[in-house]
């Protein structure tokens, strides 16, 4: 868990989210704030799979022959 909680990329993106329901509560209510939501949808679903990926390879002294 604590390699989620640490990511800079897990975190920019859930920081990322205020300024989105900033714009959902304030702004129009239009196609362009569906791509908005997708968008960042998509891009926490980019970091999270980026750790669980590091997380999977061996690192660099653990390689057998």
């Amino acid at each position: 868990m604590r390699k989620f909680l640490f990511n800079t990329s897990i975190l920019s993106s859930l920081f990322g989210i205020w300024g989105l329901v900033q714009t959902t509560r304030r702004g129009p209510r239009d196609w362009r704030l569906a791509a908005m939501w997708l968008s960042w949808g998509l891009t926490v679903a980019i970091a999270v799979g980026t750790v669980v990926k590091e997380n999977q390879e061996p690192e660099f002294g653990e390689l057998e022959d």
